[in-house]
Parts: structure tokens; C-alpha cells; sequence
């Protein structure tokens, strides 16, 4: 039996062979997923406090649209990449990659930029986790790096040019209110980031979808769709679609996810 889920279909000139979802916190019309509150319904964190079973059963409501279990991450906000394919359960590490057909990579967010990564021609995937001190420290860099080093896409001559990048829900540019050391980081890496930053007060408002489109800029991936660019999210603001960790606190987590066909 097929279950509706609210899912986003990444809106980006991907090749037919690249498949790509993006969860939210709902089914449609009048199901539901198995977490209760503050994680209903649809929640697929196991890091966070809602019941183990109701995370599985959620997942397993998932596998449906899957052609395998996702390669679920331990994300430690940092800037680990592993290939999805070669991968132990779990992982310490905040994205992943594969070049092998049915190897799903998978992250989850409440906030923090999901971002998808894809060769123009289909032949790798990546999905990545950038909360801003992941961002901050380079995790963007790290799996166009590692996308671009291994044996397969060295052989095929493959360059960041070649690869596009989809950002997904994160919470907004008038919400992301961070204080100025936050600010003063991204600055001291990237001095083009201060334009990513517009003053609140004693605060500083960021845009997380600049920071990144800015750090994928930098490595030379200019093919850049989704949040910020032609499509309209935020985390924060939308609280009937989305979980947001800032608003709410405990909260369930989202999940994006993308394997090759």
C-alpha cells in the first residue's frame, strides 16, 4: 500500500537517472506519521528524544519511495565525508557521496541548509549537512573535494564546473539571528561573507543560503538551484512543513536524500 508523504521534489535540471527527495514533517490530507509531540508526525531523527520504534516505523514508511535503506549519518557538525557505499552504519560525519547506482545518501536537518550535490551527467551524488559551523569550517569544500578525488571522477576528468548543487529548507534570512562572533568567523574565511550578514539590532541576521551559494562559488560550482535562488523556504517561519530546532527546540528532523538510478 503506498502511503502520501509531503515530499518536495528538488526543482533542478538534474539527469533522469539522479533521484532526489526532500522530506517535511507531514503526510498529506489526513495521514500521519508515527512520532508524537513536539516531534509529529513525520520524524526521522534517532538522535533526538521521540521514541526509537516511532523513528523506525517513520523510516520504514519512507522505504516505499527507496531503492534501499539510506546510509543514515551520525552528523557531528563538522566536515567528514564518506562514500555511501563503502560505509560502516552510521558514521561520524556530515555528508556523503556515491558513484554506485542504489546507494542512497541521506541528511537530516531542523535549521541547518540540507544541500545536494549531482555531476551534470549523472554519474555521482552527494548529500550534505551545512549548519553554519559546518559551513563555517568548510564541509561544502570538503565533499566537492572528495566528489571530484576519487578514482572514478579523476578518470572521467571531472571538475567542480561539472557538478550542481541543490539547497533545501534552512531557516530564512530574516530569522537566522546570530551574534557577531558567528559572523566575525565566516568574515576571517571568506571576506565576501559580510554581505551575507545584515545588522539586527546587536545582532546579526545571516543568510545561509548566501554563505553556501558563496562557498560553492569559490570551488567553482556555479549551477546552483532550490532555497535562496528559485524556490522559497524557511525552517524557521513555516512551522506547519517544517521542523526547526531554533523555534522549538525539541523537534524532529527532516530528511534529504539522493541516489542514482
Amino acid at each position: 500500500m503506498t502511503t502520501n508523504l509531503d515530499l518536495i521534489i528538488p526543482n533542478w535540471p538534474a539527469p533522469a537517472n539522479v533521484h532526489a527527495l526532500q522530506t517535511t514533517r507531514n503526510f498529506t490530507g489526513s495521514n500521519k506519521g508515527y512520532s508524537a509531540a513536539p516531534y509529529n508526525s513525520l520524524n526521522f531523527g534517532s538522535h533526538v528524544k521521540d521514541n526509537p520504534m516511532h523513528v523506525a516505523q517513520n523510516r520504514q514508511l519512507l522505504s516505499q519511495f527507496l531503492p534501499s535503506e539510506p546510509v543514515w549519518l551520525n552528523q557531528v557538525h563538522g566536515i567528514e565525508v564518506v562514500d555511501a557505499a563503502n560505509t560502516s552504519c552510521a558514521p561520524d560525519a556530515d555528508a556523503s557521496f556515491s558513484t554506485q547506482k542504489n546507494v542512497v545518501c541521506v541528511t537530516m536537518t531542523a535549521d541547518c541548509l540540507p544541500v545536494l550535490l549531482c555531476e551534470k551527467a549523472g554519474s555521482v551524488v552527494a548529500a550534505v549537512h551545512a549548519g553554519w559551523r559546518g559551513l563555517c569550517d568548510g564541509v561544502l569544500e570538503a565533499a566537492v573535494n572528495k566528489i571530484i578525488g576519487h578514482k572514478l571522477c579523476r578518470a572521467a576528468q571531472i571538475k567542480p564546473a561539472d557538478l550542481m548543487a541543490w539547497l533545501g529548507p534552512a531557516i530564512g534570512p530574516k530569522a537566522f539571528e546570530v551574534g557577531a562572533e558567528v559572523r566575525a568567523q565566516f568574515v576571517e574565511k571568506d571576506k565576501i561573507a559580510v554581505s551575507a550578514f545584515n545588522v539586527q539590532n546587536s545582532k546579526f541576521l545571516a543568510n545561509i543560503y548566501l554563505l553556501a551559494t558563496q562557498r560553492l562559488n569559490n570551488v567553482g560550482v556555479t549551477s546552483i538551484y532550490g532555497g535562496g535562488h528559485d524556490e522559497d523556504f524557511c525552517t524557521f517561519t513555516d512551522e506547519e512543513r517544517f521542523f526547526s530546532y531554533r523555534r522549538d527546540g525539541d523537534t524532529g528532523r527532516m530528511a534529504t536524500l539522493i541516489w542514482l538510478a
